[in-house]
């Protein structure tokens, strides 16, 4: 089944169980604006998309990846994602995503650009900080924004800075974007551990996932005294029951080994981290990570998606079957669009704004999207699950835009 066809069945929950029409649901059906190019760099072709899916709050948002198993679907079902992400996050933009079907790892640094400054030069018309704003995804960083803004305005002949975010600081980024997802993330998972496990502080972890975000986010659990027992990365993991050394395993990553190189513990695959015994499990790699074929294994209580998709449709049936609690992505990993809608804001008006107030913007915002959440929740317990409440706010507020301009 495709991703995005698994959302459609969320949806379909979703509109059983708060009687919205077809007419009104038909919004969601298919993104307002699809666009594909082909990229050419020394005779290779690289299939490219920009996909906008709604932009009723406003303008698209998304960021663009680069992997080599991108498809149109799967940014098709990222930008579905992105417009409930930020309408839950109660942010004016709309959903959008790209992605460029590359291997970054395989290229050296002047193809990388080429591609960004390709990418941009198929796509600047439909781009712009009033049209649609992209930012980072997997694979690609502050540097490739660079070169994307700089492309966009030798070919628009003008400076705007808000028409990209996550860009380094002196082309109008802010600092704190690079541990954003991450904070976010592990603010939403402190509300977690308070409303779910009355603030233990014996929890064991598991995190799938050691790039940026999940590096970031191991960080700050660890410093707060929980037992991180096993993390994984692309290679594969690390287990230990005692604890693992965070800091020696990012003092290892970062200096370009793999953590499945680290010796303070036993070398595991990233299917069997997946279904370690432990308190939380934190799902910070790429969609589809657990099935119908593993979900039945998943020994975790509580899971929380920090990646995009990790649980798919079919998956989390069986979960929720289970009574395992599932903290959807398009809450728990938000701190990033939040964190690019103040770059964006400060672009706009040239206003530039402490980052200890920004950081703390950012808690507020994190703790009233679980607030949200959770309270809904609340409403019906049993009935519904966390993704499904946070379904249910992102969707009427979509709708009520929709329907204020007219169009439903």
């Amino acid at each position: 089944m495709s991703i995005f066809e698994d959302n459609q069945k969320r949806l379909k929950e979703i509109q059983a169980l708060e009687g919205i029409s077809d007419q009104e649901m038909s919004v969601f059906s298919a993104p307002v604006k699809s666009n594909y190019a082909e990229l050419e760099i020394n005779g290779r072709k690289y299939p490219s998309w920009r996909i906008v899916f709604n932009e009723a709050l406003g303008p698209g948002k998304g960021g663009i990846r680069f992997h080599p198993d991108v498809s149109e679907d799967e940014v098709r079902a990222l930008a579905f994602w992105m417009a409930l992400k930020n309408s839950l996050a109660d942010i004016p933009y709309g959903g959008a995503k790209g992605g460029v079907k590359f291997d970054p790892k395989a290229a050296d640094k002047k193809e990388l650009e080429e591609v960004s400054r390709q990418y941009i030069g198929k796509f600047h018309q439909y781009l712009g900080q009033d049209k649609d704003v992209p930012a980072p995804d997997v694979y690609t960083n502050g540097q490739i924004m660079s070169w994307m803004l700089d492309e966009f305005e030798k070919r628009e002949g003008r400076h705007e800075p808000g028409m990209i975010t996550g860009k380094p600081v002196e082309l109008g980024g802010i600092s704190m974007r690079g541990d954003a997802t991450a904070q976010g993330g592990y603010l939403i998972t402190k509300e977690l551990i308070k409303n779910f496990l009355s603030d233990r502080q014996d929890i064991k972890i598991v995190v799938q996932g050691f790039g940026n975000a999940g590096l970031f986010m191991t960080e700050k659990l660890a410093n707060d005294g929980y037992k991180i027992i096993g993390v994984s990365d692309s290679r594969g993991g690390v287990y230990n029951a005692d604890g693992l050394n965070i800091k020696e395993l990012i003092a290892l990553k970062n200096g370009g080994g793999a953590v499945n190189e680290y010796k303070g513990g036993q070398s595991v695959s990233n299917a069997e981290l997946l279904e370690l015994k432990t308190d939380i499990l934190i799902l910070a790699a790429l969609e589809n990570q657990i099935t119908k074929d593993n979900a039945a294994n998943i020994k975790a209580d509580y899971l929380v998606e920090l990646a995009n998709g990790p649980v798919n449709y079919e998956a989390e049936q069986i979960l929720a079957g289970a009574g395992k609690i599932v903290v959807p992505d398009i809450l728990a990993n938000s701190g990033g669009v939040i964190t690019s809608y103040f770059e964006w804001a400060q672009n706009r008006t040239g206003q530039i704004l402490d980052e200890d107030y920004l950081r703390q913007l950012l808690d507020k915002k994190m703790k009233s999207g679980w607030s949200r959440v959770y309270g809904k929740y609340q409403e019906k317990p049993g009935a519904i699950t966390l993704r499904q409440a946070a379904y249910i706010i992102a969707v009427k507020r979509i709708l009520a835009a929709e329907k204020a301009r007219g169009r439903i």
